[in-house]
């Protein structure tokens, strides 16, 4: 369960950023919207979480952010200098920050241990790396370094005692084959650290990002539509937004497959070759009882959307994973994002612990029937055109307040400045 991220120096984010998980003291929902953690100062996490602000505020940065620190978690001792290189993004609006390193943190709750991770780099190296990990209230320091520029060497703090490899010296084989451009956490992972495992696994299997540009890939859901309760679930998710789908099949077809690559120094590269494609079509009702069988050119957008939700969002329920979702109302009726929220806050639905970030215009969610105020965040650009994310708890809101008339009115900020355009 994530508990908080922090980001700072990352695109048009300067100042250290923090997106926190942690319920406030509000009682409303709080048998549907919370999760008890069953840890020691850390009583209960929301849910949900769900950020709006003008375009080009910056919401978006924020969902990067978190998936470049998974981008590096998972495959920093696979990527090219070049590759790395890719990975820093730095505020440029002002000279400190182009060359000061970027910084991710956060903090998840995995079985019955909390982890605080983090690491800064700019583009040449890891700067820095910690692992802070909480069995009980005090924290146990398993590891930190920090790059010291004089001796062009790591200063590595003492392991904890309570951080041990499986093998004598086995940490220190670790750490020796650590390189300037690869974390700790994926080096000792990937050698099999057992005690490293789990954090590596959460970033690995149980994060689940949709960026808004990204091309929706259907293949999650397409693989897992032979499981006959699966394919019942997606049917009463598609019929329960009024598509009116009745069946769904998909059949392997051969047909030409083009591959791109695209590699550092050298010119783009396409190959071809024949393979069997998946096609899915599906099922209509005529008025006399048929079955008429429609593909995917005949299907709105929104409901190939939603169906690319179908299998992330089972995954997160039956799983208890985080899903975080770029601009989540895009084509998505509103009456249909609110029916997806409330499933995800629903316990007889969510026994897991499965929790949603989001980014999105809509405003009709702002309705206290439906989100907690401290499940509301803003992003709004300073006047330095950097981004600043606050909560909807920080103008300490009445229980009864109107939110969604409150912040078009621009009372909390985060909305666009329009002025008259004249033609």
């Amino acid at each position: 369960m994530l508990v908080e991220f922090r980001v700072a120096n990352f695109r048009s984010i300067r100042e250290e950023q923090c997106l926190s998980f942690a319920a406030s003291n509000d009682k409303s929902h709080e048998d549907t919207h919370c999760l008890e953690t069953g840890r020691p100062g850390l009583s209960r996490l929301l849910r949900s979480a769900v950020i709006y602000g003008a375009n080009a505020s910056g919401k978006s940065n924020m969902i990067f952010a978190l998936m470049t620190m998974q981008q590096l978690v998972l495959n920093s001792t696979r990527l090219l200098e070049s590759q790395f290189r890719e990975q820093f993004t730095p505020f440029l609006l002002d000279s400190d920050s182009r060359q000061a390193p970027t910084q991710f943190e956060i903090t998840v709750v995995i079985g019955d241990l909390r982890y605080q991770y983090g690491f800064s780099f700019d583009v040449d190296r890891i700067q820095s790396e910690w692992l802070l990990v909480y069995e009980s209230s005090k924290a146990q320091r398993w590891f930190e370094y920090h790059y010291n520029p004089e001796t062009r060497e790591n200063d590595w703090q003492p392991f904890s005692v309570h951080f041990k490899g499986e093998k004598k010296g086995q940490r220190e084989l670790w750490k020796a084959n650590t390189s300037a451009r690869s974390l700790f956490l994926t080096q000792a992972s990937q050698s099999n650290s057992l005690q490293l495992q789990p954090l590596f696994n959460w970033f690995a299997n149980d994060l689940i990002v949709f960026p808004a540009q990204a091309p929706f890939n259907l293949m999650p859901t397409l693989q897992r539509l032979d499981e006959p309760h699966y394919k019942e679930w997606v049917l009463r998710l598609m019929n329960a937004a009024d598509i009116h789908i009745s069946d769904i099949r998909v059949e392997k077809r051969k047909g030409q497959q083009i591959e791109f690559r695209l590699e550092p120094g050298k010119s783009p590269e396409f190959q071809s070759f024949d393979g069997e494609m998946p096609v899915i079509e599906f099922g209509h009702k005529t008025s006399d009882g048929q079955e008429q069988w429609f593909d995917a050119r005949f299907e709105s957008f929104g409901t190939l959307r939603l169906l690319g939700y179908a299998a992330p969002l089972l995954d997160a329920l039956e799983n208890g994973k985080l899903i975080v979702v770029d601009e989540f109302d895009t084509s998505l009726h509103p009456l249909l994002t609110r029916y997806i929220l409330r499933m995800l806050h629903s316990p007889l639905l969510s026994t897991k612990g499965a929790q949603m970030w989001m980014t999105t215009h809509d405003t009709s969610l702002l309705d206290p029937h439906l989100l907690r105020r401290d499940q509301v965040w803003f992003v709004e650009k300073k006047k330095d055109q950097s981004t600043e994310l606050y909560a909807l708890m920080e103008f300490s809101p009445r229980k009864n307040e109107a939110i969604e008339r409150g912040y078009l009115q621009g009372r909390y900020g985060a909305i666009p400045f329009l002025s008259d355009f004249l033609f």
